[in-house]
């Protein structure tokens, strides 16, 4: 039986820099820049003279080969926005001995104190509880909150991580091949759900049909060099196939 609690919410707004003053972004807003800049992993220059924005309310996909310095970037972008995004890594990082729903409201952890954290771990407090298994029916998942996740397939453990992501409630999602171990069908619902609970996202994607379904905006990297930053209307998928060959 869960706990009885309330759960706190969190405003969808950025604290402005010079009066500290809650505001919300506004469409066509830069919410993060890159101006001529290298950017390093593990001290190896990987992605060479970055020159673009991102604005509030656009849907970017980041597409090219593995390698190509997708993951730099987003890693990158999260640095900029880690106050306003809700982060999907490539790597999950999920508790393997924990259940499906203690790895998901890990999301909430940021929203409340350590006392309720640790009281929720020992018996889940109803609202949250709730919460969770809302998100998860769409997901697919609500049969299995009470599983570890170390008892789950591949797909499974990246649906959970998506839910963790989207329970972050953050207006901005970054993704890292949030969808690489799904099906075509189930790619499609899970891109889906994240769109309509994210004003703006970026996506590294390797499925170039996705990129242009879901995105509004496609930039393609090759060898650490952005060689295309076009609307996803006016390319086509053979376009795309050219940064794969």
């Amino acid at each position: 039986m869960a706990n009885e609690a309330g759960v706190s919410q969190i405003n969808p707004s950025v604290t402005d820099a010079q009066t500290g003053a809650q505001r919300a972004r506004t469409s066509g807003e830069v919410i993060a820049q890159f101006k001529g800049q290298t950017l390093y992993y593990q001290d190896r220059p990987v992605v060479r003279d970055l020159n673009f924005s991102i604005h509030a309310g656009e849907r970017v996909a980041l597409v090219g080969h593995s390698g190509a310095g997708k993951s730099t970037v987003l890693r990158a972008l999260r640095q900029q926005m880690q106050s306003e995004c809700a982060w999907c890594p490539q790597d999950a990082g999920l508790v393997p001995m924990l259940s499906v729903y203690h790895n998901i409201y890990m999301g909430a952890l940021h929203r409340h104190g350590v006392f309720y954290n640790l009281a929720n771990l020992v018996r889940p407090w109803r609202e949250p509880w709730q919460q969770v298994r809302k998100l998860s029916v769409e997901l697919g998942l609500e049969h299995l909150l009470s599983q570890a996740v170390e008892q789950l397939s591949g797909g499974q453990q990246q649906r959970t991580a998506v839910a963790r992501a989207v329970f972050q409630r953050q207006p901005i999602f970054l993704g890292d091949e949030p969808v690489s171990a799904l099906d075509a069908f189930q790619a499609q619902q899970v891109l889906e759900f994240i769109c309509k609970r994210h004003d703006s996202l970026v996506l590294s994607l390797h499925d170039t049909g996705q990129a242009l379904r879901f995105c509004d905006r496609i930039i393609g990297l090759v060898e650490g060099k952005v060689v295309l930053d076009t609307p996803a209307l006016d390319i086509n998928q053979s376009d795309l196939q050219a940064l794969y060959q």
